[in-house]
Parts: structure tokens; C-alpha cells; sequence
């Protein structure tokens, strides 16, 4: 059974912990240790509070759900220990030279990175882009003002532009925009919307190419424990490590 290192003990990784299915996670790491202990409680793994310790410990993938600056601190020595990794905080990818360097690291060790689909759908048939030019690739994202710390009375558009740029500003709403681009191949165009008339995140992908053209839209349930974060997002990670050693692979 494969057997999982959780790096961040956030709302996300204590829904990983309590629906743990066709995987074990025996170790546990968090900056705070209380909160590595509470997980570990859970799952009846192991938790470290040095980081070191924590990849030495006996697992085959490390999954991060903790944050950016975590992904950009520890990635490279996940996979310079040999283990695959799954990222969560896939924004940390929108920095070009962070990103190669992860590829290239991966390719020298063997290992791979998981980049889950998070809070939209469509992520696999998006890779065709890398094959056949997409013409648009747009995300347009609309949130309660108090999500994204505004105060705001209308709705109104607070970003436009690519999702490189959008992570200067709003770091912590630009997943969906880099997943979109990594799976296409090129970057992602982004409006970011305020509006004090919706209490759930909603994601539209606009998508047009030479296979015709695709709009998707999600409104995602906020997770209970943390309105913050998208409950599919959660469980696209709980999908992936499930699916991860089947011999049926489904989807690009």
C-alpha cells in the first residue's frame, strides 16, 4: 500500500487524513507541531517537527497542502530524496525558473510531480494544447470580497491579466489559473471578480482551438471546517493518491 508523507497539517490535510483510502500516511510534518501531532492522531502516523527526519522517514510520496513558500522551500529536497511528490500549492510553479528546475531535478532522480486538478474540472483535455495551439485560455474567478480582504458593496473586476501577474497581488487565488497553464502549455489569462452577492467560489474557464471551443463552469462548496478553501479541491487530492497505483488510468 503506498504509504504518504504529509507535508502541512491545514485544513486540507486534515481531510486527507480522515478519508484516507487505498494509501497510509506514516508521516506527518507541520512548521507548528501541534498541529503535526493532531494530524498524526488521526491517522495513527508519525509526527516530526524537523524536516529532515520527516524525509527520511519510510514513504514513497510526499504531498503538500500547506502553502506557496512551503512548496518553494522543501520541493527540491522531496525529490532529491527520491520520493514523487504531489504539489497542492501549485502557485509556487508560476516562478519559470523554480518550475524548470523542479522538472529537470525530477528527470536526474527519477521521481515524478502530481499536480492534482484542485477546484475545477477539465484539467486533462487541456494537455491537447500542447499538442494543438489553444487561441483562449481564460479563467474567470468570482469571490465574496471578504475571501479575497476586500470590502466592497457591487460587484467588480480586481484583476485582469495573466496568471503570472495575479500571484504579485493575490497569491492565494491563482492555483486554478496556473493548473489551467501547465496542463495547455502556455500561461493563462485571469479576471478576478469581487462580489458581495455570492457566498461560494466560482470558477469559468473559457477555452477556444482548433478542436472547437469549451466553457466550464464551477461553483464550489466552500470545505467545512475552512471557507477558505474548495472541498473539491480536497478531494481531487484524495481522487489522485487513491488512483495512483491503479492499472486502469482513465482521463489524457
Amino acid at each position: 500500500m503506498l504509504r504518504i508523507g504529509l507535508l502541512g497539517c491545514g485544513n486540507i490535510g486534515h481531510i486527507i487524513a480522515q478519508h484516507a483510502e487505498g494509501f497510509v500516511i506514516s508521516a506527518v510534518f507541520d512548521k507548528v507541531p501541534e498541529r503535526a501531532a493532531e494530524i498524526a492522531g488521526i491517522c495513527h502516523g508519525k509526527a516530526y517537527g524537523d524536516f529532515a527526519a520527516f524525509l527520511d522517514a519510510d514513504t514513497d510520496l510526499v504531498v503538500e497542502a500547506a502553502s506557496v513558500s512551503a512548496a518553494r522551500a522543501h520541493a527540491r529536497e522531496v525529490l532529491l530524496n527520491k520520493k514523487n511528490l504531489v504539489i497542492m500549492s501549485v502557485g509556487a510553479l508560476t516562478d519559470p525558473v523554480f518550475k524548470d528546475d523542479l522538472v529537470a531535478t525530477a528527470r536526474k532522480t527519477g521521481t515524478k510531480i502530481y499536480i492534482p486538478s484542485g477546484a475545477i474540472f477539465g484539467l486533462d483535455n487541456l494537455k491537447i494544447g500542447q499538442i494543438s495551439p489553444i487561441t483562449k485560455l481564460l479563467l474567470k474567478t468570482t469571490k465574496s470580497p471578504q475571501s479575497l480582504g476586500l470590502t466592497a458593496t457591487t460587484r467588480q473586476r480586481i484583476f485582469s491579466g495573466k496568471a503570472h501577474d495575479c500571484i504579485k497581488s493575490y497569491p492565494k487565488n491563482v492555483n486554478v489559473s496556473v493548473a489551467m497553464g501547465l496542463a495547455a502549455g502556455q500561461d493563462a489569462d485571469v479576471e478576478l471578480w469581487a462580489d458581495p452577492s455570492v457566498d461560494k467560489n466560482i470558477h469559468e474557464l473559457f477555452i477556444e482551438g482548433s478542436f472547437g471551443e469549451t466553457y466550464i463552469k464551477v461553483t464550489n462548496v466552500p470545505s467545512p471546517d475552512n471557507p477558505a478553501t474548495s472541498y473539491l479541491a480536497a478531494l481531487s487530492i484524495l481522487s489522485l493518491l487513491k488512483n495512483l497505483d491503479s492499472p486502469l488510468v482513465i482521463g489524457t
